[in-house]
């Protein structure tokens, strides 16, 4: 358990990210909603969410000793705002998995930079900076492997997921109504799902695929 304590700074940063993505994106294409209500912003109160970031995460670690998963509070959107809605909603719920895909390769290059430190250092000085730099090794790398879970899991075409949003875009309107009414039943859902061992490993192979390269880019740096 104590060796996943680096990842849930930067896990709680990524869904941070991955929220005022969502928002940046729609104040781009013409809805102020989230800025006027003060969510684009790094500071993590405003999009704490006491189930999804807080709970979720600490019984997660406690219970497997790993951290899955975790969520802030949803950026609000308001489509009607949009030039075109069913286009650009698309385009800002895309923007959440591609900030953590991007963010998995930003955590790359710190993989890359942390471990050439360590590598500097390790022998001059010993002790306390050869523990920080260790940390933050861990950090990054796992949060190299976070983001890349985040982006996948949102992927997912079930609501409230970024993927429902994508998918409801392609359906006929009032389809797409019937099919976001499943709220966030859908995440329950998938959760169970996860728990039946061909879903589970078809999703962690999904996330293996992803993961691999960006491991690969690591190594390419640090044979």
């Amino acid at each position: 358990m104590i060796e996943q304590l680096p990842v849930i700074p930067i896990l709680l940063f990524s869904v941070i990210i991955h929220e005022v993505a969502h928002g940046r994106m729609a104040l781009k294409l013409g809805d102020p909603t989230a800025r006027d209500l003060g969510r684009l912003t790094l500071n993590p109160i405003p999009h704490i969410d006491l189930i999804g970031s807080v709970i979720v995460p600490l019984v997660s670690l406690a219970a497997t000793g790993h951290v899955f998963i975790a969520w802030a509070k949803p950026v609000p959107v308001n489509p009607m705002n949009f030039r075109n809605p069913r286009r650009d909603s698309v385009l800002v719920s895309a923007v959440g998995p591609v900030s953590n895909f991007l963010l998995a390769l930003v955590c790359a290059f710190a993989v890359i930079a942390t471990a050439m430190a360590r590598a500097a250092f390790m022998d001059s000085a010993p002790g306390l900076p050869a523990q920080v730099i260790q940390f933050l090794l861990t950090m990054f790398y796992g949060g190299m492997y976070i983001n890349v879970v985040l982006a996948v899991f949102n992927l997912i075409p079930l609501p409230p997921l970024d993927g429902s949003h994508i998918l409801a875009a392609m359906l006929p309107p009032r389809a797409a109504v019937a099919y976001m009414r499943i709220g966030f039943f859908g995440v329950l859902v998938v959760l169970f799902a996860m728990r039946m061992p061909f879903v589970g490993n078809a999703f962690r192979d999904v996330i293996d695929g992803a993961f691999t390269p960006y491991r690969a880019f690591v190594d390419l740096f640090l044979r």
